[in-house]
């Protein structure tokens, strides 16, 4: 029975595999045909050994040998050709679905990272190695095996008998593999992730583990997790290659249990020679997808765990559906009542926010840290959906705009900024295949970071790592800004945009926001320095997550001071503690 919860998820990956129904009835067919050529051998071996050494002819012998080879190259190209197939069936899987587990991936990663997110892309790709791998191949082998036993059956009862039930025994091998293996497997799967996400954490972060003398205490952190991962993977390897080497030392016991009981049929006249050596034969053919099955089950398994994880994800985060394409709005931005509670808690972040900024005007938002200034700053960005009140831009609500094209009109630079792999260019244009070099240097220039871009050694053209590399803290703000600026939005959301700058940079900002105004576009910046706010006409003040004060930034902070001094004043005349 389906999950229910994950119904959704399951109904997206099942109609992505049946889009190559046509491809898996024709693996069906090749397998038909090359599992009818695996008979080649043992027929073969019963016409060499019971004519051909009986009649010692020569003609027969050389017959038979041609008709062989060309059956075996025959059964070669079908074996080769399901092969090229089912590669083409795993990659069909995984780009039909590429696009909507990245989009999953990113999503889910910006509201509430958890362990499906992180390895997303991973489970996917896991999926089509089992689609490609030779194990998904031995399933369409299996309904074969009942045959085989019964080919060799007709040899003589006693060999079948032997052979089904070495069969029986095998099957029972597999089942038992699968049911004490899954945890294992699954442990040792967990702990090899959470090893590398120290260690990529490590390398993110590595001029301050260097800096402030904590290389010894991050190997030791890692180096547990990495001691508890290869410990787990030795377990798990250690049970697997105990059933794998059991059942491949059986296989090999019955193949010459079956030589040794036809020699002893042969020896009572009940079976002829040629039949004792393709019976042999017969029992590796019927045997051989149980073990390939037995020795590659943890691909099967981490394939398994992948498709589970991908149920779930793309359960939580269902597709976007298409939405009617908007004119470009305006810089008229609405929030009404606005309460955010962050993902996975249950607590509101933001309680009751109500504001409005027309076209020109710069909103400066101020709050001790903890506030809920950068919840509001994801809200605003359409990162973190309201849990009540709305949020429109021009009129219109932020969820009737597609994310991409919302990203377009509204500007962000985040209070940590982040680079990526690749040129300033690059990180500026937002990754675009097709940058427009126009465009990034009207943006740098609008953040003033042109002179400082041109300067470097390859300029624009200077290759970046995703920690920034070379670049100061101040010199990857101003791009960052530049990034927000390169599609020329209408709102600008600007979270501590100063907190990394220098006298010149917080000039260069301040010249940025004056620019947007001028060009009727608005401003919203969260900050703790005034000199953040000097060109807000505006001001939002926010005290745990609910608007105390909001209005002119002068009547705010006239306000602000004149509530100040009275409650310093009261307390003063109370006896208070200073």
């Amino acid at each position: 029975m389906s999950n229910p919860m994950t119904q959704a998820g399951q109904d997206e990956l099942r109609a992505a595999r049946r889009e190559s129904r046509g491809l898996y009835w024709a693996v069906a067919v090749f397998s038909f045909f090359a599992n009818l050529l695996m008979l080649t051998g043992p027929i073969y071996m019963l016409q060499v050994y019971d004519r051909v050494l009986g009649s010692r002819s020569e003609e027969t012998l050389i017959a038979l040998s041609l008709l062989v080879a060309f059956l075996y190259g025959t059964m070669g190209i079908l074996d080769f050709a399901r092969g090229r197939i089912m590669a083409r069936v795993g990659a069909r899987f995984q780009s039909r679905l590429d696009r909507r587990v990245f989009d999953a991936v990113v999503r889910k990663s910006a509201i509430k990272p958890d362990e499906r997110s992180q390895t997303g892309l991973q489970d996917l790709e896991s999926v089509q190695r089992l689609m490609s791998s030779p194990v998904l191949m031995s399933i369409f082998d299996m309904p074969w095996t009942p045959f085989f036993l019964a080919g060799i059956a007709l040899f003589h009862p006693w060999l079948g008998m032997l052979a089904v039930g070495g069969g029986a025994l095998l099957v029972f091998a597999t089942l038992l593999n699968q049911l004490t293996t899954r945890q294992p497997v699954m442990k040792a799967n967990m702990a090899t992730h959470h090893s590398e996400m120290i260690s990529q954490q490590i390398r993110t972060e590595a001029e301050m583990v260097q800096a402030m003398g904590m290389q010894t205490a991050a190997f030791d952190r890692w180096q547990i997790a990495r001691t508890k991962s290869l410990a787990e993977n030795v377990s798990a390897a250690d049970l697997g290659g105990g059933f794998t080497a059991v059942t491949k030392t059986f296989r090999m016991f019955l193949q010459s249990a079956m030589l040794g009981l036809g020699a002893y049929l042969v020896l009572l006249n009940e079976l002829t020679p040629g039949a004792m050596i393709a019976g042999s034969i017969l029992l590796g053919r019927a045997l051989a997808p149980i073990e390939m099955a037995i020795g590659q089950w943890p691909l099967v398994q981490r394939a398994g765990k992948g498709w589970s994880n991908l149920e779930i994800l793309l359960t939580e985060v269902p597709e976007r559906q298409p939405r009617t394409a908007l004119p470009a709005p305006k810089a008229n931005l609405d929030v009404q009542q606005l309460t955010v509670v962050p993902p996975g808690d249950s607590q509101a972040a933001l309680r009751m926010i109500t504001f409005t900024l027309r076209p020109g005007e710069a909103l400066g938002v101020i709050g001790q840290s903890g506030a809920g200034k950068s919840t509001l700053a994801r809200a605003l960005t359409g990162v973190w959906r309201p849990a009540g009140g709305k949020v429109r831009l021009d009129g219109a609500s932020l969820d009737q705009y597609d994310p991409d094209v919302l990203g377009q009109y509204i500007g962000y630079l985040p209070q940590r900024v982040q680079m990526f792999e690749g040129t300033i260019a690059e990180n500026i244009a937002r990754l675009s295949k097709q940058p427009d070099p126009e465009k990034i240097v009207a943006a740098a220039k609008k953040a003033a970071a042109h002179e400082m871009i041109v300067k470097l050694p390859d300029g624009y053209d200077t290759r970046i790592s995703a920690s920034g590399g070379r670049l100061s803290g101040g010199q990857i703000q101003r791009i960052g800004l530049a990034r927000a600026l390169y599609s020329d939005p209408v709102i600008l959301v600007l979270d501590e945009p100063n907190s990394n700058l220098d006298n010149e940079g917080s000039q260069a900002l301040n010249q940025a926001i004056r620019v947007m105004k001028s060009e009727g576009k608005s401003v919203l910046i969260m900050a703790h320095r005034p000199a953040a706010i000097q060109e807000c006409e505006l001001l939002l003040v926010i005290d745990n997550g609910m608007s105390t004060a909001f209005g002119p930034k002068d009547e705010v902070m006239q306000k602000m001071v004149t509530n100040h001094e009275k409650i310093k004043k009261a307390g003063t005349t109370g006896g208070g503690v200073q």
